[in-house]
């Protein structure tokens, strides 16, 4: 959720996370452990302890007999029910899991099958605060390749279903309702399926509370990527459904289908990341419809919005335009289509697109939108925009709303109203085809638009915009760019009433690269903890062959320092006006990950002689571009200070090694990626 107490919690967890252990427990009962290494039956109204499966290819047959922890006899729910370690082909059905911290741990594999089993009524902790705690409750997926989960039921738990590190994992006509957490929590957890599932209450609020500390019925965070979600129930949650961006390691291209997240204490669908699309969703009767900040090139199509932030129900953190519908603020919100959505009845706007309102968009705007086809009724307005920018408006049908029909605040440019009584019955498609990678300073590039094209025949028309203010109408373009960074190249093409429309991220690089040689690094490290891992990565390459890519592993959480060259003898003299540049790229995947300032860099003549250039502001935290979160990042640092960087130390005669020091709050492996250094 979007409030301030949201951050506290963030750096709240902290400490809850530095105390997690990888590894879960081992089971813990009163009864022993009954180990099982072959097909196995229990006796149907039967009692066992703690299960552990030992052998690949394993099925077991519950029949119904249940396996009771300490929590279902009185004391606190500690252990595991069931435990597979490193062994594939695991096939469970019909178990009853209670009274344990966790009922289901499955720890690697491929090829697993849960099957009607109920592992209620394990742990619930309702009265934590905010922050993460360790993945307990229900189940436990953790770091496997495959598996199905089938008419599975997780009620009454902390967290119902945790899916960690694991991919193509099948979730089918399961139950994971009333959690006093999350229903369903994916961290870095890819190409998942969720379908026909009930993921209700997720919910952690207590009497006369606001805000509901972070509780939802599905979370995603820290890279949990192409998803698929469909006919799901995520309603009276915290949020309904919550993608969170803790690290700056987004979740994207996930698909929401048909899933209703209505009647959510704060917003039944809340995103910070960008790339994902909202289909024949249901977003009702809650603080907000949809919240979505910092979530560039997003789509919305065939959702309901309606009945949110209204002074009979949820309403929590009104913004200066009230509450709404399908809401983006607080955040970029570039490429973004909202086509076909019902926003009616809600307590402020029934769309808004707002750019960053404190630096009055300099640092950031609403950009490059198609809002068409949209049914707006009986909102206070029903599209609000402010400090936004090239907006594409087209035919949409507002009834009834109180303050007007579309009203442009401060900073709005750009805004195209296509025409509603043209022949188009339906948009047309946008196809924009460039070069793969990186472009190079002064080298002529070529964007096609020549494929895209109108379903009726009718004639289109192409608008570029290139990010460098060149903008221009054309099927075809051919341009150069002057200047190396980063650049939104946007493609809007329209038959006169309505639009689609394209985007491409570009990086623009020097052609410039004196430090590409993975075995020409090392490093240094403040407590000589720490291990650090060179090597060529062609994969992520910006310039040249390859990029350097450096793994932190083991990282103790204080500032290790990479070093070029190992052995020194760089021999660069300086010069007035001379910058040092490179291209960095990092994942972080720790909470709440970066600490002090990054990237800290220091030219180095001998031992004793150095010169520290600091950035102003931890540009790792907060990169320039939102896109780049997860992307790359140019930096060119001035060797004499300015222009963001303070400067440590007496000039130098020579530099002869340069170190780009890197410091995170928490312990995991961390990963640096170097590109296209040397001094210009």
């Amino acid at each position: 959720m979007r409030f301030v107490a949201t951050f506290v919690g963030w750096l709240a967890a902290l400490a809850a996370v530095a105390a997690q252990s990888p590894v879960p427990q081992e089971p813990a009962d009163e009864l022993p452990p009954l180990i099982v290494d072959r097909a196995l039956h229990l006796e149907a109204g039967k009692v066992y302890g703690a299960l552990v499966i030992t052998a690949a290819n394993v099925h077991l047959f519950g029949n119904g007999a249940q396996i009771l922890g300490p929590g279902a006899r009185g004391g606190a729910c500690r252990g595991i029910g069931v435990l597979a370690r490193g062994v594939p082909g695991v096939h469970i059905e019909g178990l009853v899991v209670k009274g344990f911290e966790t009922g289901l741990v499955i720890e690697g594999g491929e090829g697993h099958t849960v099957a009607d089993c109920d592992f209620s009524d394990n742990f619930v902790d309702p009265d934590f605060g905010w922050g993460e705690q360790p993945a307990r409750g229900g189940l436990v997926l953790r770091g496997v390749a495959g598996a199905t989960l089938r008419a599975v039921t997780a009620q009454r738990v902390q967290d119902g279903c945790n899916l960690i590190d694991s991919d193509h994992v099948v979730i089918e006509r399961c139950t994971f309702s009333h959690c006093s957490n999350v229903c369903l929590k994916l961290w870095h957890a890819c190409d998942n399926r969720v379908e026909h599932s009930d993921l209700s209450y997720g919910l952690r609020i207590s009497p006369g509370e606001v805000h509901a500390r972070d509780s939802t019925c599905v979370l995603l965070e820290s890279g949990s990527d192409r998803n698929h979600f469909a006919h799901l129930d995520c309603t009276h949650g915290g949020d309904g459904v919550f993608i969170r961006v803790l690290n700056n390691w987004p979740s994207v291209d996930n698909v929401f289908d048909h899933v209703d997240a209505s009647w959510a204490n704060n917003n039944a669908f809340e995103a910070w990341s960008e790339r994902n699309t909202y289909r024949h969703c249901r977003a009702n009767h809650s603080s907000y419809g949809f919240w979505l900040g910092a979530s560039d090139q997003t789509v919305l199509i065939g959702n309901e919005a309606g009945w949110n932030g209204r002074a009979d129900g949820f309403h929590n953190a009104p913004e200066a335009f009230g509450n709404g519908g399908i809401v983006f603020a607080c955040g970029p919100s570039s490429h973004t289509l909202v086509q076909d959505n019902w926003c009616h009845d809600n307590g402020g706007p029934g769309i808004v697109l707002r750019g960053d309102v404190p630096s009055r968009g300099a640092r950031f705007l609403a950009h490059h939108w198609v809002i068409q086809q949209n049914r707006l009724e009986r909102n206070h307005c029903g599209v609000f925009a402010e400090f936004a920018d090239w907006i594409w408006l087209g035919p949409n049908t507002f009834t009834d709303n109180r303050d007007g029909d579309v009203r442009e605040r401060d900073g709005v440019t750009r805004l195209v109203r296509l025409a509603a009584n043209a022949p188009a019955k339906a948009p047309p498609t946008a196809v924009l085809t460039a070069p793969a990678g990186a472009f190079v300073v002064g080298r002529e590039v070529v964007f096609d638009a020549t494929r895209s094209a109108d379903p009726e025949g009718l004639p289109i028309t192409c608008h570029w915009d290139l990010g460098d203010g060149t903008r221009i109408a054309a099927a075809r373009v051919a341009h150069t760019f002057a200047l190396p960074g980063f650049y939104r190249v946007g493609l809007t093409v329209e038959n006169g009433s309505l639009a689609a429309l394209a985007w491409r991220d570009v990086y623009v690089v020097d052609d410039l690269d004196t430090a590409a040689d993975a075995a020409a690094w090392t490093w240094t490290d403040t407590t000589g903890r720490c291990k650090v891992g060179f090597a060529a990565d062609p994969a992520q390459r910006l310039v040249g062959a390859s990029a350097v890519r450096a793994v932190i592993d083991p990282y103790d959480g204080d500032r290790v320092s990479l070093q070029f060259p190992r052995q020194g003898g760089l021999a660069h003299t300086p010069r007035d006006g001379e910058q040092l540049v490179f291209w960095l790229r990092a994942r972080n995947p720790g909470i709440p990950a970066w600490q002090d300032v990054n990237p800290l860099v220091t030219l180095h003549q001998d031992a004793g002689r150095r010169v520290v250039l600091r950035p102003e502001r931890d540009l790792l935290s907060q990169p320039v571009a939102n896109e780049t979160r997860d992307g790359w990042n140019r930096f060119a640092v001035p060797l004499q200070g300015g222009q963001g960087w303070v400067r440590e130390g007496e000039a130098l005669a020579q530099v002869q090694w340069v170190t780009l020091g890197f410091d995170s709050w928490g312990a995991p492996p961390l990963t640096i990626w170097i590109d296209g250094l040397g001094f210009r």
